[in-house]
């Protein structure tokens, strides 16, 4: 990691200093690296041999000695066929795949304060644990309760407020500043983007060292969909995909709470708030009406020929009960969202069966299973 820049208007920052959201726009700050020098001394075939974890792909992330490296063995999720998913209405058999990023340590994708709406928190409580410093969650009262049992499992003290995710950032932010311990809410700081571009690392070696033509990410605060993008970016520069070709970027969001999907039909370059007391949706991860990453997330679908769309509540539960029995997957709401969203784009034609497309199940159906059973 060579330094940090601000992803609006590219001053940049020294990357030895701990930071937060750009001092200059309040923005997110992204991480730069070298990559004309790392393309000199490694090649794409000397990583094949490492651990499978995501710290494989080490000179890519931004921890520059080993002895700094805090895992639970995270990454290499499994990249699945899903043959049955893909053959509803179908008369010919779809190129369907599935990440399942599930199947990482906490079931769920060094900060110690976060908003959570339940995935992250139980997350970075455990990571906390494992490094031997306090962590703090704050999450709406209705977040899922086995999440937030994880968490305070994991040692964490969590505070429940009535509200969304957004009023919980609030409160983490407060707690953050009253405290001076680190906030890690997304996309508040160069990090967490830089983890889940790992995502889209494996996907590129998992398929050979090329990338798929479309891939769908149910997106809440989507820095998934930014840490992908800015993996395959730096892939392609480093001259390690096959064709230099990108995916389409595709992002699903639930009909209740759909900020970044309606600014894109829109055409605006940044999402207006969803109005809080019309964010309704069952799927918690879904259910965040402003997103700080928000104008990231739109140049990414753009730049890639993507679009976005919405599922309602009911098609993502038909759908996780629909993996469960059709693929032995128990899957979260949110990653049933993406396989809703599809069948639609199958049905419009906007994506065709032989289209090879990769479908982001990015937790666990555990802490929701009381909703679809």
């Amino acid at each position: 990691m060579s330094q940090l820049e601000c992803s609006r208007c590219h001053r940049q920052y020294d990357a030895d200093q701990l930071h937060n959201a750009s001092p200059c726009c309040a923005r997110p700050l992204l991480a730069m690296y070298d990559l004309t020098s790392l393309a000199r001394d490694l090649a794409p075939g000397e990583i094949a041999g490492r651990e499978a974890t995501m710290w494989r792909y080490h000179e890519l992330l931004p921890v520059r000695e080993a002895r700094s490296v805090l895992t639970l063995g995270e990454g290499m999720t499994p990249l699945l066929a899903t043959p049955r998913l893909a053959s509803v209405g179908l008369e010919r058999r779809a190129r369907l795949l599935v990440k399942d990023e599930g199947q990482n340590p906490t079931g769920r994708v060094r900060g110690v304060v976060t908003p959570t709406a339940g995935n992250a928190g139980a997350a970075i409580a455990a990571y906390a644990a494992r490094a031997g410093i306090p962590a703090y969650v704050s999450a709406p009262k209705d977040a899922p309760e086995s999440c937030i049992l994880q968490a305070r499992c994991y040692g964490a003290e969590v505070d429940l407020i009535a509200g969304l995710i957004s009023d919980a950032g609030h409160l983490a932010a407060d707690v953050a500043r009253q405290r001076g311990w680190f906030n890690v809410a997304t996309l508040r700081e160069p990090y967490r983007a830089e983890g889940k571009k790992t995502m889209g690392l494996e996907l590129a070696e998992q398929l050979g060292w090329r990338l798929p033509g479309a891939i769908i990410y149910p997106a809440g605060g989507g820095t998934g969909i930014v840490g992908m993008w800015k993996a395959f970016a730096e892939l392609r520069e480093l001259g390690w995909l096959q064709d230099g070709q990108l995916p389409k970027m595709i992002i699903v969001q639930a009909e209740g709470c759909a900020p970044l999907v309606r600014a894109l039909h829109e055409g605006r370059d940044e999402a207006e708030t969803w109005p809080s007391s019309d964010a309704r949706t069952i799927a918690t991860g879904l259910r965040v009406p402003s997103a700080i990453g928000d104008r990231l997330i739109l140049q990414a679908v753009r730049e890639s020929g993507g679009t976005g769309l919405t599922v309602s509540d009911d098609e993502m539960l038909v759908m996780t009960r629909y993996a469960a029995q059709r693929e032995g997957m128990l899957i979260a709401l949110e990653a049933a969202a993406t396989i809703a969203a599809y069948h639609k784009l199958l049905a419009t034609h906007v994506l065709l069966p032989e289209t090879e497309t990769v479908l982001f199940f990015t937790g666990s159906g555990l802490p929701d299973v009381g909703r679809f059973v």
